[in-house]
């Protein structure tokens, strides 16, 4: 099934019919100490942290995709006002957020 989702809020030749509440997908990662090692290096010298790159862009797509799937099945259309947000939980580990509101559209 596609699903709209966008960070407007709104979609275009499209009205928002309904509501149909918050949807959100979230994963919690933690580094592993192979990582930072090579980390504490990478730190000496500056530059990107490719291995932590990774890291947070595979938690970004899988939260999206967990937000994703719910709207899907509360039937939704699209999903605006989408947002990513991260937390830490504790020392070495975090949570990537992905939020929006699903809703049903009607054509203008």
């Amino acid at each position: 099934m596609k699903i709209i989702v966008t960070t407007g809020n709104e979609v275009p030749n499209n009205d928002v019919g309904e509501i149909l509440g918050v949807v959100r997908g979230s994963t919690v990662r933690a580094r592993n100490v192979g990582r930072d090692i090579g980390a504490s290096f990478k730190n000496l010298v500056g530059g990107e942290i490719k291995t932590y790159t990774d890291m947070a862009n595979n938690a970004r797509d899988e939260a999206f995709n967990r937000m994703v799937n719910q709207a899907i099945d509360l039937g939704a259309d699209a999903i605006i006002g989408a947002r990513f947000m991260t937390s830490m939980i504790l020392q070495g580990a975090s949570e990537m957020l992905a939020f929006g509101t699903a809703v049903k559209l009607k054509k203008k």
